[in-house]
């Protein structure tokens, strides 16, 4: 493992948010629309772009999504096995393009987007093989179904003998391509983040800075509007223009998002994570929580526990 490619920074609350919106924004971009579509008719394969912190397998539910991981998808264990696969290629794809193969034998690719020399996401291809494969392989994939409780054979065989074929040296040769499409977006992203700070009014940029600074601490309103320098009333109306959000909701947001990462850490109680980022009571906090991202936190940090928990143990 080289060091060099690897990136060690993590980003704070402020950093997810940013990338995850820059990532929606060139999700929706003429120009990927109009590259995923001939990618797929080109290749065969799925293309997926996802932000830094994502939970999900990257292709599922996608036009080109291989059957045979979307049946491993369906199954709570096997499913497990692939997002660990999924956390592995993340942790190890810095500043180049990363490839794993999982332990079903399917190769797949992350391809680092970047915003001057920060990786705010990722392309992802992959969920083939790059050999043919032989008895011992199919004998590796039964051991590893078993080990989850699924019977290699049926409707699952059938898909894994369909399992799409690239040789390694057009393989490499398509993520390559990707490297290159990958600096395009890059560059896009340069660009629309110029045209945000260009675009957004003094008074919301130097919102966000106070709030970013002050985000535990008990924010108010009128607080805040100081410090950007204007009156409580035409503070509101140039905030929720520029942002899209009322005031209470776009700290409350900064907050979720700087608690969804602490969730990752075990040793964390929830209760303590919710007062650490600010909210005022637990129950706000769960409240809060579950109508942004649609589950508890508890319901979160279990999912992705399991997740992991079960890829080690396979």
């Amino acid at each position: 493992m080289n060091p060099a490619t690897i990136s060690t920074s993590q980003p704070d609350a402020d950093g997810i948010k940013q990338n995850r919106e820059l990532i929606d924004t060139l999700q929706r971009s003429k120009l990927l629309r109009n590259y995923e579509q001939v990618f797929s008719e080109a290749t065969g394969l799925a293309l997926a772009i996802r932000p830094l912190e994502f939970w999900q397998l990257a292709h599922h539910g996608k036009k080109h999504e291989n059957p045979f991981c979307a049946l491993l998808a369906e199954n709570p264990a096997t499913l497990a096995v692939c997002l660990r696969a999924h956390q592995d290629m993340i942790d190890h794809t810095g500043l180049l393009p990363h490839t794993v193969t999982c332990p079903f034998g399917l190769t797949e690719t992350a391809v680092p987007i970047k915003l001057a020399e920060r990786t705010i996401g990722y392309l992802r291809i992959g969920q083939v093989l790059r050999h043919m494969p032989a008895k011992s392989n199919t004998s590796k994939v039964s051991r590893e179904l078993d080990r989850c409780g699924v019977r290699f054979g049926g409707e699952i065989r059938k898909a894994w003998e369909k399992n799409p074929l690239l040789p390694p040296d057009k393989y490499n040769a398509i993520v390559r391509l990707l490297a290159f499409f990958a600096d395009q977006l890059s560059a896009l992203s340069n660009q629309l983040m110029t045209e945000k700070s260009n675009a957004e009014p003094p008074l919301v940029l130097k919102a966000r800075e106070y709030i970013g600074k002050h985000k535990h601490e008990e924010l108010s309103l009128a607080d805040v509007a100081k410090a950007a320098g204007a009156s409580v009333f035409h503070f509101c109306k140039v905030f929720h223009k520029a942002t899209g959000l009322k005031f209470t909701d776009y700290v409350a947001r900064m907050r979720l998002e700087d608690a969804r990462n602490r969730l990752l850490n075990p040793n964390l109680r929830i209760s303590e994570i919710a007062y650490d980022v600010g909210f005022q009571s637990l129950t706000q906090f769960n409240r809060t929580f579950k109508r942004v991202f649609g589950q508890s936190p508890t319901d979160f940090r279990a999912r992705v526990s399991s997740g992991r928990r079960l890829g080690k143990s396979i």
